[in-house]
């Protein structure tokens, strides 16, 4: 059984990595890894959280791969070269990706609860687990960011569950076609959009998966996904949509600033929800995790009461703090669609949008160059402002075919309202400057946990 292995994750601080990490030390494993981030003694609390679970760490100098019994599990963007990746070759250590490993896990669990989709994973894998946990399944949650309901003094970096039950609960990336591993037994299909890869290749991947699903929890609001049911045998499907024709439809929308009101209409009855969450996203989000739940025996009327306890994830619109009456809100909006989605929820409620968007890559921009542009020029008004500073950059040998000026400059051609400026600290300053009573500073990007600093220190800056 893997839990009774010693496994070193290199790059143990990444947010796909940490969950792991906790959950293997979780269940009995020995576990140890290394980070660039802790030897730039970058983000020390996230270190500290892991090092409180008994957790050991090392440079990323090879020190701590000396046995040939040890696991060293790395993710795709780890180079060869990489000094530990090197000293586990010269030690005879077995290698494993991070997603290759996950899989396994999850694969081998009762009953596994496989979340995917180009945007919502996180919050719909969050909302499940939420459910399960309130009803008293204990379940294993593993997840992309911190779970705000799980958090606190003693776990600030909530974003794995470990429970005894039998249900483990797991988002699934397509963007390193690892979704190609996992075997679920309930399969969420929430959305299918450009991020990382072609369409062709999203709909190979989404499709394959929900092919290998005992049961397929799919939203036929969105066109692509809705294309995708279509090739499920209809015993096989829970369909769900917002104002659409599905098994679980939501109705009668009510939405405010931060929280969302709707009617849930499932065989016949209507039942009412509430959300703590915002947005006509979360609205899908919810009825995602509500036919996942139910896909697991939980009754409606339980899983719409458990539902509106749900509080949110960190870096999910997450309002950071007010000053000088300027809202600074830290959102992990790094796609057309996630920032659409952001971007609509904002304009909810009066106020200029003040926008600071780091990409997360050189590649991903130039996959979603022309579609971010075009939802950016749609989306902005005339006295808002998008400011995007140089895309985060960990290193390695990188194409920059396509770069943040060239989406300002595309953007600028069409009048919208938007800067280059290149430096992230420079932008940071440029945004503050303008900010006046009323506006809202919106911190956007993935893959870079800095950002959430970023965006307190705003506040302070505010102040």
């Amino acid at each position: 059984m893997l839990y009774g292995k010693s496994f070193f994750l290199v790059g143990i601080g990444g947010s796909g990595m940490m969950p792991l990490a906790m959950i293997l030390a979780g269940r009995g494993a020995t576990v140890a890894g290394s980070d660039r981030s802790l030897d730039q003694a970058s983000l020390p609390a996230k270190f500290d959280a892991l090092r409180a679970l008994g957790i050991a760490l090392f440079p990323q100098d090879g020190s701590g791969i000396v046995s040939g019994e040890q696991i060293v599990v790395a993710s795709a963007a780890i180079e060869s070269t990489v000094t530990d990746i090197v000293a586990a070759k010269a030690v005879g250590a077995k290698r494993m990706g991070r997603a290759e490993l996950l899989a396994e896990l999850f694969n081998a669990a009762p009953l596994s609860i496989g979340v995917a989709g180009t945007s919502g994973k996180s919050t719909v894998t969050g909302m499940i687990g939420y459910i399960l946990h309130t009803l008293g399944r204990d379940p294993t949650v593993m997840n992309g960011a911190v779970m705000k309901d799980f958090a606190g003094p003693d776990r600030p970096f909530a974003s794995a569950l470990v429970g005894q039950g039998d249900a483990f609960v797991s988002e699934v990336d397509e963007s390193d076609g690892s979704i190609a591993f996992y075997d679920p037994q309930v399969a969420v299909l929430n959305n299918v959009s450009l991020d990382h890869k072609s369409l062709d290749e999203l709909r190979a991947l989404f499709g394959g998966f929900a092919a290998r699903a005992g049961r397929v929890v799919v939203n036929v609001g969105d066109a692509e996904a809705a294309a995708l049911a279509a090739t499920i045998a209809a015993d096989k499907r829970t369909t769900f949509a917002v104002e659409g024709d599905a098994d679980l439809v939501a109705r009668a929308l009510d939405l405010d600033a931060f929280a969302s009101r709707f009617e849930l209409v499932i065989g016949g009855e209507v039942h009412a929800v509430r959300l703590a969450v915002p947005g006509r996203h979360n609205v899908a989000n919810a009825l995602a995790a509500i036919g996942a739940a139910i896909a697991t025996g939980v009754p409606v009327a339980d899983a719409v009461r458990a539902i509106a306890g749900f509080s949110g994830l960190k870096r999910r619109f997450e309002l950071v703090g007010q000053a000088g009456g300027v809202s600074v809100i830290d959102d992990f909006g790094h796609n057309p669609d996630k920032i659409a989605a952001t971007i609509a929820t904002l304009r909810s409620q009066p106020g200029r949008l003040l926008l600071l968007f780091q990409p997360h890559g050189y590649g991903p921009l130039k996959v979603m160059r022309r579609e971010l542009v075009a939802m950016f020029a749609e989306r902005l008004a005339a006295d808002d402002l998008l400011v995007l500073p140089d895309p985060v950059y960990r290193g390695g040998t990188v194409a920059r075919e396509v770069t943040s000026a060239d989406i300002v400059a595309d953007l600028t051609a069409r009048g919208a309202p938007a800067r280059h400026i290149a430096d992230r600290a420079d932008a940071v300053a440029s945004l503050l400057e303008q900010a006046r009573a009323g506006d809202r500073i919106v911190v956007m990007g993935a893959r870079d946990d800095t950002l959430s600093e970023l965006a307190a220190g705003m506040v302070a800056r505010l102040a």
